[in-house]
């Protein structure tokens, strides 16, 4: 019976991991859903929903070769495959601020607190190492509309954080 994993691999990024984590797939049988892959300070990770008639372990027999070729870290695990199952963000929010621990998490509980669902996020580090600026974009559903997390955002901005609030309108068809 094939199931649905979540297969995550982090390693030092080069040329070559995906198509050779793809090619390993392939040719052991499986079937790739979503993925989603970044490239982090010189590091590489991927996340891939992967059908597969094989337990866990068997599929991280598929992917040994390369994993130890690359020096990869491979963690599967058992997942429904709800494919096609997709919010459409409708609000955009990009946070700068003076890189300081906690933005984040101040940021991202306020969003939440008001009913925030967060989509996708990205962050980076700009500015200089004497005076680092931490940017961040997150792409949501705003259950609640853009006004409850206009008032939920208040009292970052109030904190000397920027915050740039801009609805989106997604059109299908």
């Amino acid at each position: 019976m094939k199931r649905w994993y979540m297969v995550t691999v982090v390693g030092k990024d080069r040329p070559g991991i995906v198509a050779g984590l793809t090619e390993a797939l392939y040719r052991g049988g499986a079937n790739l859903g979503e993925a989603s892959m970044a490239r982090l300070g010189g590091n590489f990770t991927i996340m891939l929903m992967v059908q597969i008639d094989a337990e866990a372990n068997e599929l991280e027999r598929l992917m040994a070769p390369l994993a130890r070729e690359l020096a990869l870290r491979v963690h599967v695990d058992a997942i429904e495959g709800r494919l096609h199952e997709h919010l459409e963000p409708n609000v955009r929010i990009a946070v700068y601020g003076a890189d300081r621990p906690g933005i984040v998490a101040q940021v991202t509980e306020a969003l939440a607190g008001a009913g925030l669902n967060i989509l996708d996020l990205e962050s980076d580090v700009a500015g200089t190492e004497a005076e680092p600026i931490y940017i961040m974009t997150i792409d949501g559903y705003a259950r609640d509309g853009v006004g409850v997390l206009e008032a939920a955002l208040a009292p970052i901005r109030a904190g000397g954080i920027e915050v740039r609030l801009t609805p989106i309108d997604t059109l299908v068809g």
